[in-house]
This record gives structure tokens, C-alpha cells and sequence, in this order.
């Protein structure tokens, strides 16, 4: 009975989130997929052509769908497949330009791309010519090689780096083709081996020498240590455009200095009740030394967690299903890993933060100063529920296909909305809870502020960690871990301010659906929380059931 029971509530969770675009949105990810594991080589004119045409393809076969007949989960979909497929394709076009501006490094090899082209039908080579053709290209690589030092270098460190990345790509495929052949095929062994080896280290060498052949006009390096690369104002513009979000980016700027000096005023006031006075880094610096020994703070944390259900679902404020209360689990982060992410990171599991023996005191102490039990009380529910923990349990149940419309102004908007509602809900309990939750509410207006001006070319990472030290009072290792993990780890340029810009999305849609009286506040989280990865202000049409034209097109001032 149970068995049935569940299959009943299965199959029909599997109805409301299988719309009329479904087939079409797993077609194109099944499309996506099998494309890239066959054209492995992706920075090639065969890799750059073939996906063009796979986005141009899906953006006809849009236009042939009967848009006016479908529901409206149906049209919202649609929507979704249409803002996507428009933005990657806009950003591959922008990568193959990119790729035009260098591809000339490759010219001479033309033989190794027919080789691992064939590979893939396991088409058997004719090793002794192939083994000849192999000794061409290494001659022509190394006059190519000698003649390039002699042109003028490149004028951005970011174009060597991409025409390096062109040869080692080119190399990775031809290495991958080659070893499918290598000791099962005895002749192609004997013939190949050592042209290959010979072949392969000119080939990393020449890759080595182009990442150097820049002339310096733009620092790769400013002394932090962190190289990233800043992607100018037309892709923020184009970003913010596809993520569905109508301001500029300096009016985001103004935003996040009048987020930050709400916060400022804030701690003042927490300050002042604490007995610094107006010397709020003075209380901070109170408050980060309330950390607590390394072996006691799992236990405290995995409390926290608990705390934080206890307070949403005394207060009804969102349905928690039990099986999400019963799998979150926690694991601790390597001392290695918290040079990136000197905080906790989460979803089903809570990776915490906290010092390991491996570790410098210096190190030890800024870990459990940034991880003292006042912050972190305002991050586990960020990280578990009703955040991240929660977002993944319902994605996976709910519009599962809309995962691939994954942005982060839903998920970072999400659970830095709940950091705003808990606030206005009293969840910190004294002036240091306010504090530790103030902190981070700074830190995330102040995310707006470097990562737009580091990605605009105004500010150097260094300049960005000094910001983080100075007005947000970091501990510096930890200022400098994020910074490095804003700008090499695998984020997108928004990805920062996406966090307090799509929180003040989400509370101002919860101020309009609750005063309104379209939703009691529950309603309001419970239907949010189902409908799975989307711009906001698609989500906010579905709630109120306005009718979504086939050229819809974003207009929703949210900050006004």
C-alpha cells in the first residue's frame, strides 16, 4: 500500500513539473551532451561550427512550436529554452571570435586533427605514413615556433594564454587518439612511439612559449597572487541582460554602497550596545574572538542547523519534508581547501571550516576568529535549511529539467533572502548575533561592489582584498581566499553580487505576493522553492499568472 501510495505522489509530482517544452529541454541536453563528448576538442573550428549550429538549430525549431496553445508552466519553459539558448549562444560567438584572433598557432597541424578525427571511428591508421606526417608537423611547429618570436607579441596576456591553451588542446586530443592505438596495435607502436614522444614535447614547449609572448599593457599580476580575468562592461551588460536583471552596472555599484551603509548603521548600533561606541570594528573584533576549540565546534554546528528548523517551522513559516531534515549530513574542509574557501560550504552536506595541526598559528587563528560561533549561526541555514540543502532536495523532485537554466541570482538569491526575512524575524538573539549576521550581510554588499569594478578593469585583486580588510573588517587570509576563489574558481562574473542583488529580488516579490494578500508567506516560500532554476522575474510572472508574451522581455524595477 505504501509502495502505491508513493508511486501516486511520484507520478503525479512528475505531471505538474513535466510541461509541453519537457521533451524539448531534455532533447537539447541530451543533444548538448552527446556533441561534447564526441568534438573533444573544444577550442577547434570543428568544436566552434559544429555548436553554433547546434544553438541555431534548437533556436528555429522554437520558433516552429505552437507557443499560444501551451499552458502557462508550458509558455514559462519556453521562455527559459528560448533566454538560455539566446545567452549561450551570444557567449560561444564571443569565445569562437576570441578563438579566430589566435587560431593561426595551430595552422601547421592540420594532419593531427584529421588523425584524431578518425580516431573516433577507430578508422586503423597507416602507421609508417602516419609516423612520417607526425615528423612534418613537429618541423613546422618549431619554424612556426622560431618565427614567432620574431612578430610583435600579443597585447594582452589573456590572447597568449588563449593561444597556449589552443596548442595544448590540440596536443591533449591528439595524445587521447593516440593512446587508443598505442600497444593495441602492434605496427602503430612500432612506427609511432617515438614520433610521438618527440611530437608531444615540442608541442608543450611551444604552448609554454606562448603563454610568455605578451607585451605587458595590463598587469596579469598585481602581487596577490590571483590571476583573473576580467571580462569588460559588454559582458557584464549582456550577463545581467539574460539573467532578466534591467539596471546597469553602476547603478548596482550605488546599490551596494547603499546596502553597505545600511549595514554600517546597523553596526553602530550593535556597537554602541556592546560598549565599543562608535568603534564598530572594535566589536567585531569582540565578537570574532568568541571561537571555541577546534574539537567542540562540529557538535556546535550540527545544533545550529537544528536551531534553525526548529525556528522556521515553529514560527510555520515553509513546509520541510522529513526526508530533508533526515539526509544533510557534515564533513570537515581540508586545510588546503580553506586557502579558497576559508568558510562553510554546503548543500546535502555542511563542509565547516576550522583549523587542521598542518596549519601556521597565524593560520589557525584567522580560521577560528572567521568561523566563531556569532558568524557562523548567520551561515549554516545559508548553507542548509531552508538553503542550499533544501534548493537541491527540491530541484531534484520539481521541474527537475529546469535545472539547466541554473542561475545564481535563484540560488544565492534564495538563501540570502532568508538571511533579510530571519533578521526581520528576530533570529539573532543579542547584539554579537547581530554583529556576526551583520558581518556578513556587509560582506555581501561589498560583493557587488569589487566584483563589478575587478570585472569593469577598474580595481586589481590586491585592491579588492585591501576593500574586504578595510571596510568589511576580514581577517586577511580570509580576504584573500575569497577573492581568489571570486576570480579563479569556476564562478561567473555575477556570481558575487548575485547573492544580495537576488535577495533583494526575492524579499521585494515576498512584500509584493504577502501584502498584496495573493499568499500568506508560507504559500509564498513553499511555491518558490518548487519551480526550480529561473530568473526571478519569470518566477514572479508565474505568481501572479500574468500572461507571458512569446517576446517577453524584462522590465521589472525591483530596486525602485
Amino acid at each position: 500500500m505504501k509502495k502505491a501510495i508513493f508511486l501516486f505522489l511520484f507520478l503525479l509530482s512528475f505531471q505538474v513539473s513535466a510541461t509541453e517544452m519537457y521533451h524539448a529541454v531534455m532533447s537539447f541536453q541530451a543533444d548538448l551532451g552527446a556533441l561534447n563528448r564526441k568534438y573533444n576538442n573544444r577550442l577547434s573550428e570543428e568544436y566552434f561550427v559544429r555548436m553554433d549550429r547546434l544553438y541555431t538549430d534548437w533556436l528555429q525549431a522554437l520558433e516552429r512550436m505552437p507557443y499560444d496553445s501551451y499552458s502557462m508552466d508550458g509558455k514559462l519553459d519556453y521562455q527559459l529554452m528560448k533566454n538560455h539558448l539566446e545567452k549561450e549562444l551570444f557567449f560561444h560567438q564571443a569565445a569562437y571570435e576570441d578563438f579566430k584572433l589566435v587560431k593561426n598557432v595551430t595552422d601547421v597541424a592540420a594532419p593531427l586533427e584529421q588523425f584524431y578525427q578518425t580516431r573516433r571511428m577507430a578508422v586503423k591508421p597507416k602507421a609508417q605514413d602516419l609516423a612520417a606526417e607526425f615528423a612534418k608537423v613537429e618541423k613546422a611547429v618549431k619554424t612556426k615556433w622560431e618565427q614567432t618570436k620574431k612578430t610583435t607579441p600579443y597585447d594582452s596576456w589573456q590572447k597568449a594564454d588563449l593561444a597556449s591553451q589552443v596548442v595544448e588542446s590540440l596536443r591533449k586530443s591528439t595524445e587521447e587518439a593516440y593512446n587508443f592505438y598505442y600497444d593495441y596495435d602492434p605496427d602503430f607502436t612500432w612506427w609511432m612511439k617515438e614520433p610521438w614522444k618527440s611530437l608531444d614535447k615540442t608541442l608543450k614547449d611551444y604552448a609554454a612559449f606562448l603563454k610568455t609572448h605578451f607585451v605587458n599593457t595590463v598587469v596579469k599580476d598585481d602581487g596577490s597572487g590571483i590571476i583573473g580575468k576580467p571580462v569588460g562592461k559588454l559582458a557584464i551588460e549582456k550577463e545581467l541582460a539574460y539573467n532578466m536583471i534591467p539596471y546597469t552596472a553602476e547603478e548596482l555599484l550605488k546599490e551596494g554602497e547603499k546596502q553597505y551603509a545600511w549595514c554600517e548603521r546597523e553596526m553602530l548600533k550593535a556597537s554602541q550596545e556592546l560598549g565599543f561606541g562608535n568603534d564598530w570594528k572594535a566589536a567585531l573584533e569582540s565578537v570574532k574572538n568568541t571561537y571555541v576549540p577546534a574539537g567542540e565546534w562540529p557538535e556546535m554546528v550540527g545544533e545550529m542547523a537544528e536551531e534553525a528548523i526548529q525556528f522556521l517551522e515553529t514560527r510555520d513559516l515553509i513546509t520541510i519534508p522529513e526526508m530533508a531534515k533526515e539526509t544533510w549530513r557534515t564533513t570537515m574542509m581540508s586545510a588546503e581547501r580553506q586557502k579558497v574557501s576559508p568558510f562553510f560550504l554546503g548543500g546535502e552536506t555542511i563542509i565547516i571550516s576550522y583549523p587542521t595541526s598542518t596549519m601556521t598559528h597565524e593560520e589557525k587563528m584567522m580560521s577560528m576568529r572567521g568561523n566563531n560561533p556569532h558568524f557562523s549561526r548567520a551561515t549554516v541555514q545559508h548553507e542548509l535549511i531552508p538553503g542550499h540543502h533544501l534548493q537541491q532536495f527540491m530541484n531534484q523532485r520539481y521541474f527537475p529539467h529546469r535545472r539547466l537554466f541554473y542561475t545564481p541570482f535563484w540560488i544565492e538569491g534564495w538563501t540570502l533572502y532568508w538571511e533579510f526575512n530571519l533578521w526581520d524575524k528576530q533570529f539573532p538573539r543579542d547584539a554579537k548575533d547581530r554583529v556576526g549576521m551583520l558581518f556578513w550581510r556587509m560582506h555581501r554588499a561589498a560583493r557587488i561592489v569589487f566584483s563589478l569594478n575587478y570585472h569593469l578593469g577598474k580595481w586589481t585583486p590586491q585592491q579588492c582584498i585591501d576593500f574586504l580588510v578595510d571596510k568589511v573588517g576580514h581577517e586577511r587570509a580570509n580576504a584573500e581566499a575569497e577573492v581568489r576563489r571570486s576570480f579563479e574558481g569556476n564562478y561567473g562574473p555575477l556570481y558575487q553580487l548575485a547573492y544580495m542583488i537576488g535577495g533583494l529580488q526575492v524579499y521585494s516579490l515576498k512584500n509584493e505576493m504577502v501584502q498584496s494578500g495573493k499568499m500568506t508567506e508560507k504559500q509564498f516560500h513553499d511555491f518558490f522553492i518548487t519551480q526550480n532554476y529561473m530568473p526571478i522575474e519569470l518566477l514572479r510572472a508565474r505568481m501572479k499568472e500574468e500572461k507571458i508574451p512569446r517576446n517577453f522581455k524584462s522590465s521589472w524595477r525591483f530596486l525602485d
